[in-house]
């Protein structure tokens, strides 16, 4: 098969916005990048002489933000959050979704510092209800040993990383604390 066959058969794949960047890839201006439907494609600088220019193409799977899907229809678990200034947000979340990433995923003031890793206590949650607390599964070691590090622990406290949402966990609500200690960022003040 020919270079400009192939070039042909890569071209035709494309979405629609693609002919402003195949345009000026011919033109060898720098590298440009489109997305379309959740996956994104690059065109590198080659210019039009080269032989190489129909292998510029790469795709790769779009990242999100928070890393949690929408639930599906029918299968949506409810979680509410209380932040600091008493402010309530309920989320419609999925099955197996952690605080963290719900909270991360609405932008509210969860720092998750150690990524969920339970290293830190920085997603430190109070559960309200104590029926709620009761379902959840015992906090492991690394969890206890972190929870003693939080500012204002309660006989409800949890790590937001550690606690994943169950069916018996609908209806969860949770409170923010007045402030979280970040001992990885202050043992370098």
């Amino acid at each position: 098969m020919s270079a400009s066959r192939s070039f042909a058969t890569c071209l035709a794949k494309l979405p629609a916005t693609a002919p402003r960047t195949i345009q000026s890839m011919r033109l060898g201006q720098n590298v440009l990048s489109q997305t379309s439907k959740g996956r994104s494609f690059t065109i590198s600088r080659f210019s039009r002489f080269s032989p190489v220019s129909h292998r510029a193409f790469t795709t790769t799977t779009q990242r999100r933000h928070g890393h949690i899907d929408p639930p599906k229809p029918g299968e949506e678990l409810y979680v509410t959050f209380i932040e600091k200034d008493g402010t309530e947000n309920k989320f419609a979340v999925s099955e197996g979704d952690n605080l963290l990433d719900i909270a991360q995923a609405n932008d509210l003031e969860m720092e998750g510092a150690c990524g969920g890793s339970c290293a830190c206590s920085t997603c430190h949650v109070i559960v309200v209800d104590d029926a709620y607390f009761d379902k959840m599964p015992e906090p492991e070691d690394d969890e206890n040993d972190m929870l003693d590090l939080a500012f204002g622990l309660t006989e409800t406290s949890r790590l937001g990383c550690q606690v994943k949402m169950t069916k018996e966990l609908d209806g969860l609500v949770v409170k923010l604390p007045s402030m979280t200690r970040n001992l990885q960022a202050s043992d370098f003040s």
